[in-house]
């Protein structure tokens, strides 16, 4: 009997990288290999990355070095970086390090069982190419086993958008939306499977137009989907954020209330300079529409301070903004040059501004992160059960509004959704009852 050779693949970055992640694994299990959690006796080791924050790359190349003597342990062991610092990178990959053997593009993966076999006929592999044919449809099918009740399901990728400060276009390509009958297929897939709820995946998910109505026609076909009881989706742009997909908020109840909307700055003058094609004014008034049709959804934004040539009146405009929205979560960043991009040349903001616009943000969205979870004590809520709490009696599990919720004395199962009563708010977390 063959013994299966060990894969560990470290993730960096954002949802859809764990996405190609899984689906990594699932085309190397056809050559054999089983995951590791352990980098120390695996056969094959990917970085799977990503260049949106600062330094991307050479933190890539400083882990890297700190796994090169894993290989003057094993010098059978395949070491391979994948995702969007490959992409950027390419060769200069194997040129600065060369215990790498294999380097493969966010949109070539794949291909790794090719690859691989170049590896074990002794040749390096790089492949960064945008090939025109389908990824999702040569890669094996997904195995049968029992998954978590949550997922996370890819149905679009790359971007046309062309922000100021953003890689992305350059290394995920050109907007690309998926087929609906095989997202529809992969997703009844993932329900026989155990899981009860997905988030759709795009870098631009809303420009979604892979169904004649669009995302919104997606998300109502996938609400037909018998056993699929909860839908998101993230990450999305004002710009495409249309009609009838606001409407799914009011009338597909499977449809969470939810919504990640990044603004990336309340000033109109850094919008422009951004290449973000809206302004603060029709950002808060797209909020209201969405609010009006579906009252208790809970925003969720992206900010970038210190943007080159920021003001201090434009931060106060951020601020303004943040004030009016009052975000459940949000996700914001100091700015980090990305090379390449417009935004690169241009002159920066003096980093100890910088740094003190960014906690002076990060505390107004935290206060009203607390103050919406205070909010909740005494409502009751619907609760996914996920795993097993540390207490004896306690599960754990998410809300329809996306909150981590603990509840006591619960006998319902994983995968279960189950009626309870917030009774407590947390730093990071709500307390609940079962009803």
């Amino acid at each position: 009997m063959t013994t299966p050779k060990k894969l560990f693949i470290k993730t960096y970055g954002c949802q859809m990288n764990v996405y190609d992640s899984e689906r990594m694994a699932e085309a190397m299990g056809g050559q054999g290999y089983v995951e590791t959690k352990s980098a120390d006796d695996a056969d094959m080791i990917l970085l799977n990355t990503c260049h949106i924050r600062e330094k991307a790359a050479e933190k890539v190349y400083s882990e890297l070095g700190r796994l090169k003597p894993l290989k003057a342990k094993n010098p059978d062991l395949k070491i391979g970086v994948a995702g969007c610092v490959a992409q950027a990178e390419g060769e200069e990959i194997m040129r600065r390090q060369p215990a790498v053997d294999l380097v493969v593009g966010p949109q070539s993966y794949h291909r790794l069982p090719a690859m691989e076999e170049r590896l074990r006929m002794g040749k390096t592999a790089l492949d960064t190419d945008f090939p025109e044919e389908d990824k999702f449809e040569h890669l094996k099918s997904r195995p049968k086993a029992k998954r978590a009740p949550a997922a996370f399901l890819t149905v679009q990728e790359g971007c046309d958008k062309f922000c100021a400060f953003c890689v992305v276009p350059y290394t995920r390509g050109a907007e690309v939306s998926r087929p609906a009958d095989r997202v529809l297929e992969e997703a009844r897939d993932l329900v026989e499977r155990g899981v009860r709820e997905v988030t759709l995946l795009g870098q631009n998910v809303n420009a979604y137009h892979g169904h004649e109505g669009g995302l919104s026609g997606l998300i109502r076909a996938l609400a037909k989907v018998d056993g699929l009881e909860r839908i998101r989706y993230t990450t999305s742009h004002p710009n495409d954020m249309e009609d009838d997909l606001i409407a799914a908020h009011a009338d597909v109840p499977e449809l969470m209330p939810y919504l990640h909307l990044p603004v990336q700055s309340g000033s109109d003058r850094i919008l422009k300079r951004m290449n973000r094609s809206h302004t603060a004014e029709s950002y808060l008034r797209l909020i209201e529409r969405i609010r009006e049709a579906r009252p208790d959804i809970i925003m969720s934004g992206d900010f970038i301070v210190g943007f080159p040539e920021e003001t201090d009146a434009d931060f106060e405009a951020t601020m303004e903004l943040v004030r009016q929205v009052k975000y459940g979560y949000a996700y914001s960043f100091k700015y980090s040059t990305r090379p390449g991009t417009p935004a690169a040349e241009r002159p920066l903001v003096d980093p100890d501004v910088a740094d003190d616009r960014l906690q002076r943000l990060q505390a107004l969205i935290t206060d009203h992160q607390h103050e919406i979870q205070r909010s909740m004590v005494g409502r009751d809520v619907s609760v996914l059960i996920e795993r097993a709490g540390r207490e004896a009696g306690q599960m754990l599990g998410k809300s329809e509004y996306l909150h981590s919720v603990h509840v006591e004395n619960c006998d319902a199962a994983i995968g279960e959704i189950a009626r309870v009563r917030i009774v407590e708010a947390k730093t990071n977390s709500l307390t609940a009852q079962l009803l």
